[in-house]
């Protein structure tokens, strides 16, 4: 082992990949699973049965207090008028209006917020909240990045494959809910109906203490329904069928949430939040540009590709890859906000050729249960 990988960061289930024979790889610092039996049959196995994840790199953020959720409130866009047991999905914006990240953020209690944050956001998050936080002397934030290990399981078997290991009836909880209790005998833990994938599933939050002997439970408890672990390869190519952004690709501190197509997320009527006056001036007189979805035919976009219009270069690729599912090339990329309605016809320059677009709506693959 080279000193290089003797540093990366390495998850509770380090040791589970490795025996697996995973293709690992540096992925901001952590020593991470790219592939275990190659990224297109991952991808399909998630799409026809089910699939399990690392994702211990994400970040975890508590806020305690009386006005935790107000603080949370506060820092990032969207209303959070979320109940006990609910998540919802969030933008946080610097005071330009500039995505510093995206969050999903947990209420678990009156006085009790947990934030998950991007990987390699987690060190400018806790710094930015804590730096930010709008009652210093009634709410603590908390980095407990490594207090958690988590896993996703995702599939059309992920809850049947998961209530073998709880208690609780998981047909209960709804998407964007979550429950905390007893996990394959680990208590503590947080069980959310999220996903990045486009498809039914689970993220579980495990206590480290507890987390070793998490990921074979998993893989027995799934093993009727053909589960196999998934690396970030798949992860990649499910959130872009998905339409899902991937944050330092499809949005960056230099763009605006509108410009992200994530309007949705601002809600410019609550009362005042970091970024909010910069975010109703931008949208009234500067807003230009947009992230649209393209089907892409005969070529297969990739990042840095120049989208194009009669010869003149519109827009550029963010995200893109060929559908393992649909066959075709799909991307992400911002282009004028004018040429960002449905059905606009463009170009991709795909290495000095030119592939044929049309800009299409939501996600680019919907599940069929």
């Amino acid at each position: 082992m080279d000193l290089d990988r003797k540093s990366l960061k390495k998850t509770s289930f380090h040791s589970c990949h490795l025996e697996a024979g995973a293709k690992m790889v540096d992925f901001g610092g952590w020593h991470m699973p790219l592939q275990y039996q190659g990224i297109l049959k991952e991808h399909h196995n998630v799409r026809s049965n089910v699939g399990l994840f690392d994702v211990s790199h994400m970040g975890e953020v508590t806020f305690k207090g009386s006005k935790a959720l107000e603080a949370a409130r506060y820092l990032v866009t969207n209303a959070l008028n979320i109940e006990i047991g609910q998540a919802q999905y969030s933008p946080m914006c610097n005071h330009d209006g500039g995505i510093i990240d995206d969050l999903i953020v947990y209420r678990r209690s009156e006085d009790n917020v947990l934030i998950c944050v991007n990987a390699a956001n987690r060190e400018k998050d806790y710094r930015w909240m804590v730096e930010n936080n709008p009652f210093p002397n009634e709410v603590e934030i908390i980095n407990q990045s490594d207090d958690f290990a988590q896993i996703a399981v995702q599939g059309r078997h992920a809850e049947a494959t998961l209530q073998k290991l709880c208690d609780t009836d998981l047909s209960a909880v709804g998407y964007y809910h979550f429950l905390e209790g007893t996990f394959a005998g680990v208590e503590g833990c947080i069980i959310a109906r999220t996903g990045y994938t486009g498809e039914d599933g689970f993220e579980v939050f495990i206590p480290v203490s507890g987390a070793e002997g998490i990921w074979n439970s998993v893989l027995a408890a799934g093993e009727e329904f053909s589960i196999s672990p998934i690396g970030l390869g798949a992860r990649d190519s499910l959130r872009l069928e998905a339409k899902m952004h991937l944050y330092g690709s499809d949005m960056t501190e230099d763009n605006t949430p509108f410009e992200a197509s994530l309007g949705w997320a601002v809600k410019l009527k609550k009362n005042d939040f970091i970024g909010k006056a910069a975010l109703v001036d931008y949208k009234a007189n500067h807003w230009n540009r947009r992230l649209a979805g393209l089907k892409v035919e005969g070529r297969i976009p990739r990042p840095g590709c120049s989208v194009m219009l009669n010869g003149e270069r519109v827009g550029v690729v963010t995200s893109g890859t060929k559908s393992p599912v649909l066959g075709y090339g799909i991307a992400m990329a911002y282009v004028r906000k004018d040429l960002s309605k449905i059905g606009t016809e463009l170009q991709i320059d795909v290495r000095g050729r030119i592939a044929q677009a049309t800009v299409v709506k939501g996600a680019f693959f919907q599940r069929d249960y």
